[in-house]
C-alpha cells in the first residue's frame, strides 16, 4: 500500500540529485538569458537581484555553484563574495565572476577576493559550458 509514500520519497531523491545555480544580476534581461540556458542544461536555478539577496538565499539553499555580477545596486559581487565566503558550509561552493570588464585588472582582482573564475559579457556560452563542467564535474 505505501505507493504515495514511494512516490513521495522517489521525488524528493530526485530533487535533491538537481544541481542548482545561483544567479546574481541586476539586469532582469541577463537573468533570463540564463535561466532559459541553466534549465535547458537541466539545472535547477535560483536567482537574486543583487548582492545582499545571494548572501539571504545561500544561508538558506546553499546551491552548488554561484554566476555573480560584479556591479549591483545594494552590495556589489566583492561584498557578496566576502559574506558568502563566511558562511561554513559555503566557503568552497565555486563562485564565478560576471563583468562586461574585459580587462586582465578586472579578472585579478576578482580571483583574488574569493572568486573561482571570470566571465565575460556578452557571455561565451560554450566558455560558460566549459566552466559548469569543471567545476560541477558535469552534473547537470
Amino acid at each position: 500500500m505505501g505507493g504515495c509514500a514511494d512516490c513521495a520519497a522517489n521525488q524528493a531523491v530526485a530533487i535533491k540529485e538537481v544541481t542548482f545555480i545561483l544567479v546574481v544580476e541586476d539586469s532582469e534581461d541577463n537573468r533570463e538569458i540564463l535561466r532559459y540556458i541553466l534549465r535547458a542544461s537541466g539545472y535547477g536555478v535560483l536567482e537574486a537581484m543583487n548582492g545582499e539577496q545571494a548572501v539571504e538565499i545561500c544561508r538558506s539553499k546553499h546551491p552548488d555553484l554561484i554566476l555573480m555580477d560584479l556591479s549591483m545596486p545594494v552590495l556589489d559581487g566583492y561584498g557578496a563574495v566576502e559574506q558568502i565566503r563566511q558562511l561554513h558550509e559555503l566557503d568552497e561552493v565555486p563562485i564565478i565572476a560576471i563583468s562586461a570588464h574585459a580587462t586582465i585588472d578586472y579578472r585579478s582582482k576578482a580571483l583574488s577576493n574569493g572568486f573561482n573564475d571570470y566571465l565575460t559579457k556578452p557571455i561565451d556560452f560554450a566558455q560558460l559550458e566549459t566552466l559548469l563542467h569543471r567545476y560541477l564535474k558535469g552534473a547537470g
